[in-house]
């Protein structure tokens, strides 16, 4: 296995001279003796106001899975408690079986992923200390969690030996309001022209943008009444990639039931499409989102959605090309460069793999789209580094919602690959064999439903000096 050290002379490079995440400083006193083995159950607050959280068990195996939280889970003033990853059924597994789990909560909310890397580091530092020094370590995290495993991955090989982004905005925050932008325009253009409640980008407020977002909901509810509204939802639906099955424990539509997907589309709408702005914003310190350049018709010849919206539009006696010059036609919207600049950093993948990932992701997620996956892996290839990737689909849809077996198939996975240097098991066919074997010893991580999938093209793909 490669050390850390030599990872960290060759990854290393004049990116992360200026990106880079500082080592932790300052760490807090542990209530836990310095280099004890397991068992070690710790909690606390950094200096920065991140909580932490750490758990090894007594016949550790030297693994430690560091877990990130996704959007909106700060721990604010009232220090909430630190997560441990996955859900309750694979943390039983995992510290049953000598993994040790370590968690970080960043303080502040929202899109917090420029705090959350370095705390995540001082969370690893505290771990050196009270259990001793691991001889792997893996990222995971969950929707925005994922993307910092994703950055852990590319910019502190020297701390981590692997990454599991599951369910993870692997594209990054620019691509992925890029794509939901381009949907709202559409919505707006065609749905509610001259709508003043409807605001795109740069709410003033955080009520602006919840008057917004009631205002947007009223607009869509009512359009979801007519034929000619649904039609337009479904096309503005395409811009996004909003996934055709989207409702937790529905079956997906047939492959021609446009209705059926549409109704899908509509269910997911508002939040895939007008997911929270003003707090991003605020962060970036303005508008990272344009549509300068965009060409919708070619859009939405490349979203794999023209046979349905055709549909929808004849059978609601609509002209397509007519809405599409329409949205040719259309002032657009430019970003504010350093806003743009501020995501970038904060982040999107550049493909500079310094360790193994295995990202995992619902075929019918939204929060982010699976299309992102593609993103994902199309900026790794680009980058020369395809070797260092697999890529693991779970048949269903909703976000985050894997049971433990398909956690810990993952993680064994992953895990496989860091220790061995070559990737086994890492297919569907074989990740099902696997989380199979391992719910026959413990029903409780219940069943798995990896299947073969390879996702359509992500329709705003962003890198930063590149393609966007």
């Amino acid at each position: 296995m490669i050390n850390r050290a030599t990872r960290a002379l060759t990854v290393l490079t004049a990116t992360a001279l200026a990106l880079a995440i500082p080592p932790a400083a300052g760490l807090p006193h542990a209530s836990a003796a310095s280099g004890q083995a397991g068992p070690v159950s710790v909690t606390g607050v950094h200096p920065s106001g991140a909580t932490y959280a750490i758990e090894v068990p007594q016949n550790w195996n030297g693994t430690v899975l560091t877990f990130s939280p996704g959007y909106g889970q700060g721990a604010g003033p009232q220090h909430l408690p630190a997560d441990l990853g996955g859900n309750p059924a694979a943390q039983s597994w995992l510290l049953a079986h000598g993994y040790a789990l370590a968690g970080t909560r960043p303080y502040g909310s929202g899109w917090a992923v420029e705090e959350t890397l370095p705390a995540s580091a001082d969370t690893l530092a505290v771990f050196a200390e009270v259990a001793g020094k691991p001889t792997t370590t893996l990222a995971w995290g969950g929707s925005m969690g994922g993307a910092i495993a994703a950055g852990l991955a590319e910019r502190r090989p020297d701390l981590i030996d692997g990454a599991l982004p599951y369910c993870a905005s692997v594209a990054g925050p620019v691509a992925m309001l890029n794509q939901s932008f381009d949907a709202a325009f559409a919505f707006k253009t065609l749905l509610a022209p001259g709508d003043d409640a409807v605001k795109l980008v740069r709410p003033a407020s955080a009520d602006e943008e919840t008057r917004s977002g009631a205002a947007a909901r009223a607009v869509l509810d009512a359009a979801q009444q007519t034929p000619a509204g649904r039609a337009r939802i479904a096309l503005a639906a395409s811009f996004a990639q909003v996934s055709t099955w989207s409702v937790a424990g529905t079956a997906e539509p047939a492959a021609r039931d446009w209705a059926a997907q549409e109704a899908q589309e509509y269910a997911a709408f508002m939040a895939t499409v007008f997911s929270p702005r003003y707090p991003l914003e605020q962060r970036a310190g303005g508008n990272f989102s344009w549509n300068t350049g965009v060409d919708y018709r070619r859009e939405l010849q490349e979203s794999g959605r023209v046979k349905q919206v055709r549909a929808l539009y004849d059978g609601a006696g609509l002209d397509l090309d007519a809405d599409l010059a329409a949205l040719a036609a259309a002032p657009r919207v430019s970003a504010d460069p350093g806003a743009v600049t501020y995501m970038e950093n904060y982040f999107t993948p550049r493909g500079a793999l310094g360790v193994p990932v295995l990202t995992m992701h619902e075929r019918g997620d939204n929060y982010p789209t699976v299309t992102q996956a593609r993103a994902y892996s199309d900026v790794v290839r680009r980058a020369g580094n395809q070797a260092m990737l697999r890529q693991a689909f779970v048949d269903r849809p909703g976000h985050c919602r894997y049971t433990g077996a398909e956690f810990v198939a993952a993680v064994q996975t992953l895990r496989n690959r860091v220790t061995t240097g070559r990737w086994a098991d890492a297919d569907a066919h074989q990740l099902n064999e696997l989380a199979a074997r391992l719910a026959a010893e413990d029903p409780d991580l219940g069943a798995a439903e990896f299947v073969h999938y390879t996702p359509g093209r992500f329709l705003r793909p962003h890198v930063p000096g590149g393609e966007g």
